[in-house]
């Protein structure tokens, strides 16, 4: 089975729909039943695999719970976590509460969700671990401080998890987005700080969400068997450029 966290829409969504195309029986994972049962009935109308794992990120009890009782009944050999919320706040703005909130649910629970999995993974000598970090991990700007360190944070517990669990035939990667046009900034997109962003890709265009498919695909396939600690950036080439016009 293939767990993908924040799986109800956006990225999360179309990774796990590509799992479930390329024959995976995937876990949509959202903070309720009906936010997926939609996307669940629509991946069994397409004679697909899905089901459903209920839990916050934030709710490390829940998390436990949940996940525990998905591993009683089978195994998870595929975990992508995608969860990620963004604070857009100035540092004047920004408490060290808020900042600590974030990084829990944005680091910290995606360090717990992988302790819960690893142990099958190691016993069975096989698992594929993909964390979704963000072009913002290495290119900082203002007003996301908590995010950026969050997922800094995470992309260096990608490399730290690939040298302790290569030897037990795991593999541990992320996928650093761009600019993708999901739902939660479609708002953003359309606005004149939108227009700005869109020059700034060298493509001119933001990344439609069925665009991240492939990476998460190549990921979590035997294609990628000896990738390992590596950051798969899918960005129409923002990180490699200078400021465009």
């Amino acid at each position: 089975m293939a767990l993908v966290t924040g799986s109800a829409r956006g990225l999360g969504w179309e990774m796990a729909r590509a799992l479930a195309e390329a024959g995976a029986h995937v876990l949509l994972n959202g903070r309720s039943a009906e936010r997926l049962e939609p996307r669940i009935k629509e991946l069994h109308a397409a004679g697909l695999k899905a089901g459903m794992a209920v839990f916050d990120m934030a709710d490390r009890a829940g998390m436990e719970r949940e996940v525990g009782a998905l591993l009683a009944a089978g195994r998870i050999d595929v975990l992508i976590n995608n969860v990620g919320e963004r604070d857009r706040r100035a540092l004047n703005a920004l408490s060290t509460t808020d900042f600590e909130r974030l990084i829990d649910v944005d680091l910290n629970a995606a360090f717990a969700l992988a302790k819960l999995v690893l142990p099958g993974m190691i016993e069975r000598r096989y698992g594929r671990i993909i964390m979704v970090t963000s072009i913002a991990a290495e290119l900082a700007v203002p007003g996301s401080a908590s995010y950026i360190a969050a997922k800094g944070g995470l992309g260096a517990l990608v490399r730290a998890l690939a040298a302790e669990t290569a030897v037990h035939g795991i593999t541990c990667n992320a996928i650093a987005p761009g600019f993708f046009h999901t739902e939660a900034n479609d708002r953003m997109f359309s606005s004149p700080a939108g227009e700005r962003w869109q020059a700034r890709v060298p493509m001119r265009r933001f990344a439609q969400p069925r665009e991240i498919a492939g990476a998460a695909l190549f990921l979590a396939s035997d294609a990628a068997s000896y990738v390992n600690g590596h950051t798969l950036t899918v960005d129409g080439g923002v990180s490699a450029t200078f400021l465009m016009p």
